[in-house]
């Protein structure tokens, strides 16, 4: 395990009803947000361990696993000292499209999953 992402805790009924009340400018601004499970979901920009400045890669060094109500990262291989840790956002198909810049061979070309 290499960290927890942690965060103000969220029912995902509640996120949506406080989206409804921001301007689109403010809800731009939500991007910490990870979902727990199908209900829950955490602001990691309220709280946040440092695991939400964790970049995104097609090909990232570690991996989310949810378990009992907690996301841990898990390495997927031996990490080097300095080396960027970098996960996969894994983004709906169905939202806005972000174009993916991480510059690995295997990238997508989107952080959303196609």
């Amino acid at each position: 395990m290499v960290i927890e992402y942690t965060g103000q805790r969220w029912s995902k009924r509640a996120l949506y009803k406080r989206a409804r009340r921001m301007s689109r400018a403010q809800r731009r601004r939500m991007i910490y947000l990870a979902r727990v499970n199908r209900y829950w979901i955490l602001d990691g920009g309220v709280g946040g361990s440092g695991a939400q400045f964790i970049n995104h890669s097609c090909e990232p060094n570690v991996v989310p696993r949810r378990l009992r109500g907690h996301i841990l990262l898990f390495s997927r291989r031996a990490i080097g000292k300095g080396e960027e840790l970098t996960w996969d956002y894994r983004f709906d198909k169905k939202t806005e499209r972000i174009v993916c810049r991480c510059g690995s061979p295997k990238c997508r070309g989107t952080i959303n999953l196609r």
